[in-house]
């Protein structure tokens, strides 16, 4: 599923349509924690916006998103429909990054320059973005 473009190998266009389109979503923060907490199980609207403290139409439009893009998808349990995520590969990478990130982030919080530090370049950013254990190295 690659093409060859002078002797690399690149991603069809189709592929990388495909790919912008899951990764824009996922880059709305609440739609991130939707995806997180349905690879952790399924649950349904009501559950939900109970755990991300969001209101309950808020949570139905980012699910219906997730759902148009195959990132979720729905079965009706009773009167109501239960969410979950579809394919075990996406919650397995959700999972994954946001597992990493975590971890990252109980090592060493990153803690973003002030203007006047981006501004006059004081702090090597290679070091500032480094965790303790290859700072040292």
């Amino acid at each position: 599923m690659t093409v060859d473009v002078g002797g690399l190998q690149d991603l069809p266009s189709e592929v990388l349509a495909q790919a912008t389109t899951a990764f824009g979503l996922l880059a709305a923060r609440s739609r991130l924690h939707i995806m997180w907490a349905l690879s952790q199980g399924e649950s349904d609207v009501t559950g939900l916006a109970g755990r991300m403290d969001m209101a309950l139409p808020a949570v139905s439009q980012h699910l219906a998103k997730l759902k148009l893009a195959g990132l979720v998808a729905a079965r009706p349990e009773g009167r109501r429909q239960v969410y979950y995520v579809d394919d075990p590969d996406i919650a397995a990478t959700i999972g994954a990054m946001i597992a990493l990130l975590a971890a990252r982030a109980e090592q060493r919080p990153l803690q973003p320059l002030s203007p006047l530090e981006f501004t006059l370049g004081r702090l090597d950013r290679k070091a500032a973005w480094r965790s303790p254990a290859t700072a040292a190295d």
